[in-house]
């Protein structure tokens, strides 16, 4: 028996990267995963049938993260499906970057909708589930970017540091009903989004970063296994870095 055995999850954006990790490191530890995705279809279904191997169960929905009408609608058939939700994590994320100067609309309302108001629109109909549990786990994941600030991204930024104080706000107005909400911010992790950068400027990162290397999806999904179980059932409001020292 896993440390999730019993729990079902909900993971938003879950078809690579952080989101992949999270969903299979859960699976790994007994719990039925349910996620979304917004078009990868053939990933999907193959981490769907990567869930089941390991014998718990698995759903993929379609969704546009950004619309509150289908995060609902998600919500609502999870719980009809698997009967319970006892862990989100919010981690569906985009980043359209540029300076201030030259960002236009629509590429700040992209991140935001993406980033920022998914957690909203899955906080919001995923809390009346975990209240009458009495139960529940809230992972947002922020970024280091969203504790200190970057140059050229400050749409990401902003919904990054928009999901701290999200999850601490939760925290407080959600205690009393046994929910707790938390944020994970990674550092410089190993995904197709850092993958698309020159090798030159990943050095660079690397050189600014004590443990000397880039971390891994799974070492944030380590985090996330740790904040979605009983272990973690005091911790509540709080923003774990998992950056190899590059915020501390």
């Amino acid at each position: 028996m896993g440390i999730l055995t019993g729990k079902t999850a909900l993971v938003t954006g879950a078809t690579r990267g952080i989101g992949r990790a999270i969903a299979l490191k859960f699976a790994a530890e007994g719990a039925d995963v349910a996620f979304t995705y917004r078009s990868q279809h053939e990933a999907a279904q193959t981490l769907v049938a990567e869930i089941e191997a390991m014998g718990v169960r698995a759903k993929a929905y379609t969704s546009d993260a950004a619309s509150f009408e289908d995060a609902h609608k998600v919500v609502e058939d999870v719980k009809a499906v698997f009967g319970r939700i006892d862990v989100l994590v919010n981690n569906a994320g985009i980043t359209k970057d540029g300076l201030m100067m030259r960002m236009d609309e629509a590429q700040w309302d992209a991140v935001i909708g993406t980033n920022l108001k998914s957690a909203f629109n899955f906080i919001h109909a995923c809390v009346p589930v975990m209240a009458r549990q009495r139960s529940g786990s809230i992972i947002n994941m922020s970024s280091v970017v969203g504790l200190s600030g970057n140059a050229g991204q400050c749409n990401y930024s902003a919904s990054k540091a928009g999901l701290v104080g999200l999850a601490k706000s939760i925290a407080k107005e959600m205690g009393p009903r046994g929910i707790r909400a938390n944020c994970i911010a990674p550092g410089f992790i190993a995904t197709d989004m850092t993958g698309a950068l020159p090798e030159s400027i990943r050095q660079d990162w690397e050189k600014q970063i004590p443990l000397r290397r880039g971390g891994q999806p799974e070492d944030v999904a380590n985090v996330a296994l740790f904040l979605a179980s009983d272990l973690s059932s005091y911790v509540t409001g709080q923003v774990i870095n998992c950056c190899g020292g590059m915020n501390c």
